[in-house]
C-alpha cells in the first residue's frame, strides 16, 4: 500500500507561509538543498531541476504530489510535470492538461493508496493538510531558524491531537532541522 507523506517547509513557530501566502522568508541554505536534492529530489519543482542538476534524476520517494488551489496557483501551470500532479479545487479548471483536479481529498487519497506506485506526497497547503490529517502516514517537517509570527499554519484544522513518532532528525550548520515523523 501506498504512503501519504505530508512533506512541508515551516518556520520555528509552525508556520508554512505568511499571511499572503508567502513563502520567500525561508532561507535557502545550501547544506539542506543538497539534502533534500539527494533525498527528494522529485520535490524540487520542474523550472529549478536543470540548475540544480537534477534535470534527469530518477524520482526516489514519490511519484505523486497532491495539492490545494493555493499552492498550485504559486507555481507555473505544471510546476511538478515529473510527477503525477493532482490539485485539490471545486472552482480551478485545468490550464495544463498534466494536472489533474480533484474535489475529495479523503476519496482521492483512499483510492490512490491502493494503486501500485511510490509514496504520495502532500506538497500543501494548510487546509488540505488538516481535511487530510487522519489519512497521513509519515511527515517531514523542514523547521528553518526563522519566526513568521504569522501565517498559514501547517495544519488547518480544528483541534485533532493526533499522535506521530519522530523517526529521524538531522540538524544542519545554517540552523535547519529536518525531521521525520511517522504514525
Amino acid at each position: 500500500m501506498r504512503r501519504l507523506t505530508y512533506y512541508v517547509a515551516t518556520s520555528i513557530d509552525g508556520f508554512i507561509s505568511g499571511p499572503g501566502g508567502e513563502f520567500d522568508f525561508f532561507p535557502m541554505a545550501a547544506d539542506v538543498l543538497g539534502f533534500i536534492n539527494t533525498k527528494w529530489p522529485e520535490t524540487v519543482p520542474g523550472h529549478f531541476r536543470e540548475q540544480a542538476g537534477l534535470a534527469h534524476a530518477p524520482n526516489q520517494q514519490f511519484d505523486t504530489v497532491l495539492m490545494g488551489r493555493g499552492t498550485y496557483e504559486i507555481g507555473d501551470p505544471s510546476p511538478y510535470a515529473h510527477l503525477r500532479q493532482i490539485v485539490f479545487s471545486r472552482t480551478l479548471t485545468s490550464p495544463d492538461p498534466a494536472v489533474e483536479i480533484a474535489t475529495d481529498p479523503v476519496g482521492t487519497v483512499r483510492k490512490l493508496k491502493q494503486e501500485d506506485g511510490l509514496g504520495i506526497w502532500l506538497c500543501g497547503g494548510a487546509d488540505l493538510a488538516g481535511q487530510l490529517l487522519p489519512e497521513i502516514d509519515e511527515l517531514i517537517v523542514k523547521r528553518y531558524p526563522v519566526v513568521a509570527g504569522t501565517g498559514k499554519p501547517m495544519f488547518g484544522a480544528g483541534f485533532t491531537p493526533s499522535s506521530f513518532t519522530m523517526v529521524e532528525s538531522r540538524a544542519f550548520d545554517s540552523g535547519a532541522v529536518v525531521s521525520t515523523y511517522e504514525r
